[in-house]
């Protein structure tokens, strides 16, 4: 008989869109230093919208790539809005020290940003995530396609490819995760 040594988790993850905000590179007294970034998530009816803001630490080389290849968006004062995943939210309480709230607790919503599906920069469709294959995936391990190959690998992309822009969100999803994220 064997016994498992292995630890199980419950996992609570939080899925959402929201505008980026803040990236930063944060250098603690003690640990290594890392990304983090504020998300202004949507909550509520679509014409009251209300949010939601995430400090989050960005987890993960995927999202710390994507959300690094948006500061000069973020920077600019662009609209950068992603589709996101959180994950182990926690709060933090302070105390204000400026402003009319100076003296007065606040608490923050902290989590880390474990996935982002999506980013539109003003409105364009700069970048989407290609889904994961999953176990009941018929293809043959051995065989590589196109969209399995790195895209600095691939060389460059057929001249029929058009940018993708927010009218064509539909046919997104026929455009490789490369070729988008490459266009920003």
């Amino acid at each position: 008989m064997t016994t498992s040594t292995e630890k199980s988790y419950f996992d609570l993850h939080i899925t959402g869109l929201g505008y980026l905000n803040r990236i930063r590179e944060v250098k603690p007294k003690k640990g290594d230093a890392f990304l983090a970034c504020d998300i202004a998530a949507l909550n509520g009816l679509s014409d009251d919208v209300s949010y939601v803001r995430f400090d989050t630490r960005v987890s993960g080389s995927e999202a710390q790539h994507l959300v690094r290849r948006c500061i000069q968006a973020v920077d600019a004062e662009k609209k950068v809005m992603i589709g996101f995943r959180l994950g182990d939210l926690w709060t933090d309480t302070f105390t204000y020290s400026k402003g009319k709230r100076a003296g007065e607790q606040g608490v923050s919503l902290k989590a880390r940003l474990l996935f982002v599906s999506w980013i539109k920069v003003d409105g364009r469709l700069v970048y989407k995530a290609e889904p994961k294959p999953t176990e009941t995936d018929d293809r043959d391990p051995e065989v590589t396609l196109a969209s399995d190959v790195p895209a600095a690998q691939q060389g460059p992309a057929p001249a029929s490819s058009e940018p993708v822009t927010e009218t064509a969100d539909v046919d997104a999803a026929d455009v490789p995760a490369w070729a988008v994220a490459e266009s920003f």
